[in-house]
């Protein structure tokens, strides 16, 4: 399909949150040609970060790109951003296409496998202002999105697909936290590119 055109939209229904799913944002044949290019054309970089006074080496590589002079910080870690690429640029632009925004900055996360994650976090940084969009793209193998409301008993999973789009908007990252879970399953890589503002 034609990331243009997108045929079918999932919106999520949840207390507190808008969110919408793309699960053919692109076609295989294109997401295949995009993660093979991700996959050799970034230059990916491990971090540490501390939890509980302990340094630890991030569990999955991370790239950022984004407008000169926007720094994008988390979990301790504080990343300057490379140059968009042509790469990096085709994907925003096919991304604002549908989300009716510019993004300044995209952060990039590349699971080598089930035993890379990303731990319960919010993308609720100052920087991104009150109720900030977050457009997340993934490529690779699928995997589990978990997110929690952080009051009331309400969860929800969504099965990332090779080629696809979510977004998140509105209050969402007030009141629900997100996570890329381990999996003993095999599974090869997977890169998630997730383009924000940074005001």
């Amino acid at each position: 399909m034609n990331s243009l055109f997108p045929e079918e939209k999932i919106v999520f229904n949840l207390t507190d949150a808008e969110i919408e799913y793309y699960p053919d944002f692109f076609s295989s044949v294109k997401a295949n040609d995009l993660l093979l290019k991700l996959q050799n054309e970034i230059p990916w970089q491990q971090d540490n970060i501390t939890v509980y006074g302990k340094s630890h080496a991030q569990p999955r590589l991370t790239a950022l790109f984004g407008n000169e002079g926007r720094p994008y910080g988390y979990s301790n870690i504080v990343m300057q951003p490379h140059h968009w690429s042509p790469l990096i640029i085709f994907i925003k632009e096919e991304v604002e296409k549908v989300c009716n925004e510019t993004f300044t900055t995209v952060l990039l996360n590349l699971y080598r496998d089930g035993q890379d994650s990303n731990g319960w976090h919010a993308d609720n940084e100052k920087e991104l202002g009150r109720n900030p969009i977050i457009a997340s793209v993934s490529f690779g193998s699928e995997r589990v999105f978990q997110l929690k409301h952080n009051k009331l008993e309400l969860k929800q999973n969504i099965v990332l697909q090779h080629g696809s789009l979510l977004i998140m908007k509105g209050t969402t990252q007030h009141f629900w936290k997100h996570q890329i879970p381990k999996t003993k399953k095999k599974i090869e890589a997977r890169i998630n590119l997730t383009f924000r503002i940074i005001k």
